[in-house]
């Protein structure tokens, strides 16, 4: 292994650098990817190593500015995860004669990354996708993007933005970069676990899948899946099996747990949230239709926001206080008691009863504690600012 399976994070720096090839992504029996040396190929050249995001942490940089950001087309932002700011960011991009990475799905509702080269293609990119996604050819693809002088925004976890910066190995000036305040990667195979069961139920394949639908609002998102058959499922964060075993941490991988990318300094230009707390924090824009909180790594990123300032509503905000209800940003979080557990049991369970053995809590008693420990805390932080 080029590094402990707990901390790897499977973002494909060593298997994009790799000069033989040699280096395989291969599945593990709980669904997530880590990379396989195959020897007999090996040159141990060591490029692989030194490519690791992990193994060698890129250097910290100063505080962000941060910002309150929402996009001024309302039918958007209705279709965004929060405030639809990445979409303004990606249509600037490809405006430019740029090229837009993100994740989306496949065919078969897979998450794995891709590029757009038109504005109509940027959909697929929309909105938040709580499995990990396949990198694959992406960094190299976008590498031959820049060393054509075309302006490239690539979109990602924070693990897989620092994979995409250590395999390029320097700056490019054409290079904007977007991470996000991540909570950890689910199992691909637990997300089709998840999938194939409620087909099950609905007795016809999906047809659509939307992690985050306001159709109850922003703050008790649902998850929306529509059927071949016309069927629709919509339960909300607090009622769906697959958003509670992700929310109560039981689906994530490994190095989620130990995350070492959950700084406020990174390696990303912007960084996209939710801004939990925005009622607290800027009331006037709290509206329950998603606010967007951006922080601001580098003049790469300032520069980006402005060029898009005639299309957003954007406020600056106080950086501990716009934090203070989303401690995902700089903490990990806690690994479930039964996470094992549930790994133990995902291929001999129904994907409803597993999540009811192993998420014992009451969802919503969670989410009152957890709302209530944090919303004290931030509240005490506020007071001393």
């Amino acid at each position: 292994m080029i590094v402990a399976s707990k901390q790897c994070s499977g973002c494909y720096a060593c298997v994009s650098a790799c000069p033989q090839s040699c280096i395989k992504m291969k599945i593990d029996n709980e669904g997530f990817w880590y990379p396989e040396v195959l020897s007999d190929s090996c040159i141990d050249c060591g490029v692989c190593e030194r490519v690791c995001p992990t193994k060698h942490k890129q250097a910290q940089i100063s505080e962000p500015a941060a910002f309150a950001v929402l996009n001024k087309d309302e039918n958007v932002r209705s279709r965004s995860s929060s405030g639809g700011v990445f979409t303004v960011l990606a249509e600037h991009i490809i405006e430019s004669g740029g090229v837009v990475f993100g994740a989306g799905f496949d065919e078969g509702f897979n998450v794995v990354h891709s590029f757009a080269e038109q504005k109509s293609d940027i959909r697929q990119f929309r909105g938040s996708k709580y499995v990990q996604s396949r990198i694959g050819q992406s960094y190299i693809k976008a590498r031959q993007f820049l060393k054509s002088g075309r302006p490239v925004l690539f979109s990602g976890t924070p693990c897989q933005i620092a994979g995409l910066k250590s395999y390029l190995g320097h700056e490019y000036d054409n290079l904007f970069t977007v991470d996000l305040i991540c909570h950890g990667v689910p199992s691909p195979k637990a997300w089709n676990k998840y999938l194939k069961h409620n087909e099950q139920r609905a007795g016809a394949p999906v047809a659509d899948v939307n992690f985050r639908s306001k159709q109850q609002g922003w703050k008790k998102f649902e998850m929306a899946l529509s059927f071949g058959n016309k069927m629709v499922y919509n339960k909300t964060l607090d009622k769906d099996e697959y958003l509670r075993a992700f929310l109560q941490n039981v689906t994530l991988r490994p190095s989620c747990y130990e995350c070492n990318f959950k700084t406020l300094g990174r390696a990303s230009d912007l960084t996209l949230a939710d801004f939990w707390g925005v009622d607290t924090v800027m009331p006037e824009l709290a509206d329950d239709k998603g606010v967007s909180l951006v922080l601001v790594h580098s003049d790469k990123g300032k520069n980006l926001l402005d060029s898009i300032s005639d299309k957003i509503v954007w406020q600056q905000a106080d950086l501990k206080k716009a934090i203070a209800f989303n401690s995902a940003a700089v903490k990990p979080v806690e690994k479930h008691s039964a996470r094992d557990l549930f790994f133990k049991d995902l291929d001999n369970m129904p994907f409803d009863a597993l999540v009811n053995k192993y998420c014992r809590i009451r969802f919503k008693t969670r989410v009152r504690r957890v709302y209530r420990s944090v919303g004290s805390k931030a509240k005490r932080l506020i007071a001393k600012i």
